[in-house]
């Protein structure tokens, strides 16, 4: 009788220019998931005067990169510490990581970061209707967006119980938050790689 064939390796997943690498060893202050939101009030702050400018910012690279095929390198720079801080904050809210994170959205300096590839050539018919293209997205990530909640409130009790985060709970947190700034990164126009479900890489530790 022949040994049965050793299994598949894994189809590696499509490279996507937007990532979530997730550092977080799962450990949660008890003490400070108890007064999380409390303590997230500078950071509520903080994202809403940074919102204020980056959402003109916005406007301003979709007409640039309509015009030139290329967001300017310091508005990409600009816009992707907002969403890297962005994502910083949610994971922080949502107890998809434990430190208390900085203002300043610095790349590699949160156990759950965001990577965000330089400028690159973008389309103009892409570009020109990218609000309708997102829509779809944009309706997928309002829909993740109940479900990250959700696993936050019952996070919540299970971290102050634990004093840890169930790995399940948080990495299906960071699927949703990933999706969630694909698209928001795609809707800023600094990519026209449509947000996926299936992107990668994404690093998930124990």
């Amino acid at each position: 009788m022949e040994p049965p064939p050793p299994p598949a390796a894994p189809i590696p997943a499509p490279y996507h220019p937007v990532r979530l690498i997730v550092t977080d060893d799962l450990h949660r202050s008890r003490l400070t998931v108890f007064f999380r939101l409390i303590l997230a009030i500078p950071h509520m702050i903080w994202l809403l005067l940074w919102s204020v400018v980056a959402l003109p910012a916005i406007v301003i690279n979709w007409l640039a990169t309509l015009i030139k095929g290329r967001s300017p390198e310091g508005l990409h720079r600009f816009l992707a510490a907002y969403f890297r801080y962005y994502t910083h904050f949610s994971a922080y809210v949502y107890l998809v990581g434990n430190p208390f994170p900085g203002f300043k959205g610095v790349e590699g300096s949160y156990p759950v970061d965001l990577e965000i590839d330089g400028p690159e050539r973008q389309n103009r018919w892409k570009t020109g209707f990218r609000l309708i293209l997102a829509i779809p997205a944009h309706i997928l990530a309002s829909v993740l967006g109940y479900v990250i909640e959700i696993v936050g409130f019952l996070g919540w009790f299970v971290c102050l119980v634990l004093g840890r985060m169930p790995k399940g709970m948080r990495d299906l947190s960071a699927y949703c938050l990933r999706f969630q700034m694909q698209t928001y990164v795609y809707a800023g126009v600094l990519t026209d790689r449509y947000p996926s479900l299936n992107a990668g890489p994404q690093s998930l530790n124990d």
